[in-house]
């Protein structure tokens, strides 16, 4: 039962009574935590509240809880353009390319190339269906069916020009009942070397790479030949692994800075040695996973190696490895919704690429290998698997971009190509049966100096949860400004909010219910009265400028433009957010200090002014907090739990033990 104060000029401390000879003084004795600035630091017009401004989007995707101020231009998951400062932008525009009539029950695109400009690819059926071979073509977008077609499913492609300066495309294409390439070097007349009866195991090809002016195949079991002139291949090594592991072929250099052939598998990294005719084990060596390896890719002179989400970039060279990880999984990985296993990787000037099926989330890793720390230490996977959004990712050295993102869950991503044929720089890409390109910059643009980038109809940015660096302490949230430009009546950005981590957007329902406004031209000009509302910067006051309290707030912003799609000038137009400042003030809970003049002269309810005193100098000393009130409160919320800071008295001497004392209490 709680201590209560009934009498006029009385206080009650540590289990004592005491009188008073004036009234209590009270003081607000909260520490306010000062004023911070996160993100650009000239943001400091005000002096009490604190900012946290986004402006600068470079870090890339994949951050869910914000840690400090250097994580500003990270994104928990973003389909904008992340690649400007001061430019939030939309996506480019993926164009579905006419799917060619096929008759296949079932099918995926199994390899796209080019040869002499054109763009050719090859339609999967089932098991028991024959490949079909087309070309594309950019006038009408539509495919042509070529009379060649693969015996077996086609599984990789290369371009290869021999000694003579014979340019040719090679198609690998292989199952359990045989294997085989198909080349030609003009794009109609196809020829097939065929090993579907095993009689020639030389010919066998899964995979293919151009090495040392000779065209490299490696079959399902392993077995790797060479043809200097195409049509005559040689065996030359067989690969020491379990038939079915290899994942791929390609080229990069050795440790001497050499280029060789190099063999990804799902159970390491294997290097050709040509003098010995043989495969040699590298010191790349991870633990066994199913994905190891699809897909890797050679670019800026690294190896960038995917095992599931995850990907090792391995430099060799120099009598020296360096192995970093670098893929999406880092930090906070993907969404659940979106994670996967990457299938496919493309190198392009500004980037590497990679798609990511999410038909199926990527197997779990044990505690050896390197992505370790996104992992149990039973090598279950961090978020329960489940089928999603298949993705197209960039990455920059800087961070991970989303490029694309598949519109329909659980549908494959098969193969991705870059190439400049029809003058057009592009990246193709195969996704539910269809083939599908999107235009990429050679170089760094600026959104604001480029007319002719052509831009997806919408974008959802979705900044980290921020918790101003302290979970225990309550903030209000005062204002949010949105600066914005090449705003219109369709051109338009949606900003919403959530707060405390409940309102989490999992992929499949909008659990996003504070709608701050859409701005478009006409809101834009309604709210500041200037110009033609095209630009400008929105300010919204929360909670009526009362303030929204909050433990932790994260924003997500909609980027729209015309649905007009992809023809006329509305393709290359897109709102533009500069910047989004919010204005904060941290809030910790109101503790109280009281100044108390105890009166020591007469004995008071049975205790004499020595014991008074004594009972007094055991709270100033108590080691633990002391109960304190001066009041009759049933709700106990003026008993104070308090340190006895400062004390201050006059006393008589000798025997006299009578005086007066001034303590000061605080709640810590």
């Amino acid at each position: 039962m709680a201590s209560k104060v009934v009498e006029a000029n009385e206080i009650f401390l540590n289990g004592v009574y005491y009188p008073t000879t004036r009234p209590i003084r009270s003081t607000l004795a909260s520490i306010y935590p000062a004023k911070v600035v996160i993100g650009d630091t000239t943001k400091d017009s005000q002096l009490r509240s604190s900012i946290i401004a986004w402006s600068d989007w470079r870090g890339g995707i994949g951050l869910n809880r914000m840690q400090g101020a250097g994580e500003t231009d990270r994104a928990w998951y973003s389909t904008c353009q992340l690649r400007y400062k001061n430019h939030l932008v939309l996506p480019g525009l993926a164009t579905a390319t006419t799917a060619p009539s096929h008759g296949f029950t079932d099918t995926d695109i199994g390899a796209i190339n080019t040869l002499n400009d054109e763009v050719y690819a090859f339609w999967n059926g089932s098991a028991t269906e024959d490949p079909n071979l087309y070309k594309y073509s950019d006038t009408n977008g539509e495919w042509t069916e070529l009379t060649q077609d693969a015996e077996d499913q086609v599984t990789d492609s290369v371009v290869f020009t021999n000694g003579t300066g014979t340019t040719y495309l090679v198609f690998a294409h292989y199952d359990s009942g045989g294997s085989a390439y198909t080349y030609s070097s003009n794009g109609s007349t196809w020829i097939t070397d065929s090993d579907a009866n095993g009689d020639n195991v030389a010919r066998a090809t899964k995979f293919l790479v151009v090495w040392d002016e000779r065209l490299w195949g490696i079959s399902h079991d392993g077995k790797l030949w060479y043809a200097t002139t195409i049509g005559t291949e040689t065996l030359d090594a067989v690969l020491p692994s379990v038939d079915g592991t290899v994942t791929k072929l390609f080229v990069a250099r050795n440790s001497m800075g050499i280029l060789v052939i190099y063999c990804a598998t799902t159970q390491g990294l294997f290097m050709h040695n040509s003098d010995n005719a043989k495969w040699e084990k590298t010191q790349m060596d991870f633990p066994t996973h199913p994905d190891n390896g699809k897909g890797t890719i050679t670019w800026r002179d690294s190896m960038y190696i995917p095992s599931g989400n995850g990907i090792y970039k391995y430099i060799n060279g120099n009598n020296a490895a360096v192995i970093t990880v670098v893929g999406p999984d880092r930090d906070d990985g993907l969404p659940n919704i979106r994670r996967g296993k990457i299938r496919q990787m493309a190198g392009s000037h500004n980037e590497l690429l990679i798609g990511i099926d999410a038909r199926g989330s990527p197997a779990g890793a044990i505690e050896t290998s390197i992505p370790y720390d996104s992992q149990s230490n039973t090598g279950s996977l961090v978020v329960p698997g489940t089928a999603g959004y298949s993705t197209i990712l960039g990455y920059n050295d800087m961070g991970w971009e989303v490029k694309w993102e598949s519109t329909e869950k659980s549908k494959p991503l098969d193969v991705m190509h870059v190439s400049d044929a029809y003058t057009k720089y592009r990246l193709y890409w195969g996704h539910n049966k269809t083939v599908y390109f999107m235009e990429i910059p050679k170089d760094v643009i600026n959104p604001s100096e480029i007319a002719d980038f052509s831009y997806a109809t919408t974008g959802v940015h979705e900044t980290p949860w921020f918790n101003a660096g302290q979970s225990e302490v309550e903030k209000l949230a005062l204002e949010l400004r949105i600066e914005a430009q090449d705003l219109s009546t369709t051109e338009t950005i949606k900003v919403e909010y959530a707060t405390n981590y409940e309102d989490v957007d999992d992929g499949v329902t909008d659990d996003y219910t504070d709608v701050i406004d859409t701005l478009n031209s006409t809101t834009m000009y309604a709210h500041t009265g200037e110009g033609d509302g095209s630009s400008g910067t929105y300010v919204y006051p929360f909670g009526s400028s009362a303030g929204t309290v909050f433990r932790s707030i994260k924003f997500r912003i909609t980027l729209s433009r015309s649905t007009a799609t992809t023809t006329g000038r509305e393709k290359y137009t897109t709102p533009d957010m500069v910047s989004l400042t919010l204005s904060f003030r941290k809030k910790i809970p109101a503790k109280w200090g009281h100044t108390v003049d105890v009166d020591l002269t007469n004995e008071y309810r049975g205790k004499g002014p020595k014991d008074l005193r004594s009972s007094l100098i055991s709270a100033i000393e108590s080691k633990t907090l002391v109960e304190f009130t001066f009041r009759d409160d049933t709700s106990t919320e003026r008993n104070y739990y308090v340190d006895v800071i400062a004390a201050q008295g006059m006393e008589f001497t000798g025997y006299d033990e009578r005086g007066s004392t001034t303590i000061q209490v605080v709640e810590p």
